[in-house]
């Protein structure tokens, strides 16, 4: 089956940042409403008008709308963001967005704090991936696939600057729910996320 150009189109910055121990990603806590409910994810939306370019350009849009979604989600601004993942929803999602997946160095904002959005986020914190896919796994934490498969690619990284070089092409997902002997699982082309029982775990497919 053809997949559908005309999805709504959504942008994520993955924001990092060096730490002591290597670096750290940017989560964020959603509301127990709207979309990914009670989820952390990385700050993002979907594209509005004002985002949009001259011509028609579907990752530029995002980049911007990633852009400007950090600024009023978290009150960081990033500059430069490396595309790395553009991620299909399956058909049973009940509510289809295409989104693109941009990493960039996250700038402090002038007194080093964080300004959420009330309406938006409900808490945010720094976090190497291997420890939110630990809270994720221990039952602390409920991540959606797209976010950790990202951090559990960025997982074999050592640095903040590392990570951002491997940037720079797209990676494409377009998401099938499959059902496996453990229950449902995440498939793309040549890798299967088995999320029947925790801890996660991927495959090949």
């Amino acid at each position: 089956m053809t997949e559908p150009d005309d999805l709504p189109v959504a942008g994520t910055a993955v924001l990092l940042r060096t730490a002591a121990h290597g670096f750290e990603v940017l989560l964020i806590r959603r509301p127990d409403r709207g979309s990914f409910p009670g989820a952390w994810v990385f700050p993002g939306g979907k594209v509005e008008q004002r985002d949009r370019g001259a011509v028609d350009d579907e990752q530029g849009d995002a980049r911007r709308a990633a852009v400007r979604e950090t600024l009023e989600e978290v009150g960081l601004v990033i500059t430069d963001p490396v595309v790395i993942s553009r991620w299909q929803p399956p058909v049973e999602a009940p509510v289809r967005i295409r989104t693109w997946f941009f990493l960039a160095i996250a700038s402090e904002a002038p007194d080093g704090a964080l300004r959420v959005s009330a309406d938006e986020v409900v808490e945010a914190t720094w976090a190497t991936p291997a420890d939110a896919l630990q809270k994720h796994s221990a039952g602390e934490w409920r991540l959606f696939p797209p976010t950790w498969v990202t951090l559990h690619q960025l997982s074999r990284f050592g640095g903040a600057e590392e990570a951002l070089a491997a940037g720079g092409f797209v990676q494409h997902f377009s998401t099938k729910v499959v059902e496996s002997d453990l229950g449902t699982a995440f498939e793309w082309e040549g890798l299967r996320l088995e999320t029947g029982s925790l801890p996660w775990r991927i495959v090949p497919s």
